[in-house]
């Protein structure tokens, strides 16, 4: 596609009034409480018309953060490419006023070299991100998930002398246990590397990290929490209320959310969470959201979207109101029985 034409972008004005934002942590970096992930719909199988819409939707209602990684596709490396494009085109006048982040962890390319956790593939995969993406660093930079082949005392180095590099200003993990964080956050406390998020995995339904302690204890420590899949694949929407939809994501592909896992029970625990969220007059993915960022322990939320109203949908959960005690217990009854 020729890219001519998409230069004109111009931000609204009003793109931070209606936004809130949080520190990472102890950190001076701060995060809009909502973030926008290239995980689904920013691969070589997307509409790139409607990739920039979801980006400069995105950015006009204060979203800031814009969250990859260096397998997000289809194919892998896709959707950095496609970012870059729209960096070039439009939102790289902006690069000051964003927060871009990248991994690398998973499988990327074949051979020993192009997966897990090792100094050489870290390095070589942030060398191919910013080219990807036309840019001189990325604000954090990841490691996607714990390596049991690699020490982890070789990915944290590795963490830090990329930031001492100049190609990451910060640092982040993701899907480590509270175990593996523990040891992680010791060696870049030592090393004086600016350790900002965990990225973890947390929503109504899946409380794992609360079970674990690990919530509590990097929020305790000093250190930010982003919370991916917090709609659950989209099962805490009001999509799945009345069963599974013809053109719903677990029809078309079920790689990420089986059908097997829509149970009779998880759609009763769903009709009941959104009884709650119409008497707060908000729908259920407000609710989910707001209910995340609840305690000041969980920085930001990052949601993925298919429609920028998708995004405005969400984005007006930062004005929601406050949680009761009463609507917390009935949520923990509903989720935890």
């Amino acid at each position: 596609m020729n890219d001519a034409g998409y230069g004109h972008y111009v931000a609204a004005d009003n793109r931070y009034d209606g936004m809130r934002y949080f520190n990472c942590g102890n950190s001076g970096l701060k995060l809009s409480a909502v973030s926008l992930g290239l995980w689904h719909n920013f691969g070589s199988n997307a509409s790139f018309d409607n990739m920039l819409e979801l980006c400069h939707t995105a950015f006009d209602n204060g979203i800031t953060h814009f969250d990859l990684a260096n397998n997000y596709g289809p194919v892998a490396g896709a959707a950095e490419a496609n970012f870059g494009r729209i960096l070039k085109n439009s939102l790289g006048v902006y690069r000051d006023e964003l927060v871009i982040s990248t991994k690398a962890g998973y499988g990327m390319w074949p051979g020993p070299y192009g997966d897990g956790g090792s100094k050489k593939y870290l390095v070589a995969s942030l060398d191919q991100s910013l080219k990807r993406m036309g840019l001189d660093y990325v604000d954090i930079f990841y490691h996607h998930r714990p390596d049991d082949e690699t020490p982890i005392e070789e990915t944290m180095l590795a963490l830090d002398g990329i930031v001492r590099s100049g190609k990451a200003l910060y640092v982040g993990i993701s899907n480590y246990s509270r175990t593996q964080t523990e040891i992680a956050m010791d060696i870049l406390r030592e090393l004086g590397t600016p350790f900002v998020l965990h990225q973890s995995s947390y929503s109504m339904l899946n409380r794992k990290i609360e079970k674990s302690g690990l919530k509590h204890y990097v929020a305790d420590n000093g250190v930010g929490i982003i919370a991916f899949c917090p709609l659950e694949q989209g099962l805490l929407t009001d999509k799945y209320l009345q069963g599974i939809p013809e053109d719903s994501r677990v029809r078309r592909d079920g790689r990420f959310l089986n059908e097997s896992a829509i149970t009779p029970d998880k759609l009763e625990k769903i009709k009941a969470l959104n009884e709650i969220a119409l008497e707060r007059g908000e729908t259920l993915a407000q609710m989910a959201l707001s209910w995340i960022l609840r305690d000041g322990e969980v920085t930001s939320v990052l949601v993925g979207a298919s429609k920028p109203s998708q995004i405005i949908d969400n984005v007006r959960m930062v004005k929601g109101k406050c949680f009761t005690e009463e609507e917390l217990n009935a949520i923990d009854r509903i989720t935890l029985g």
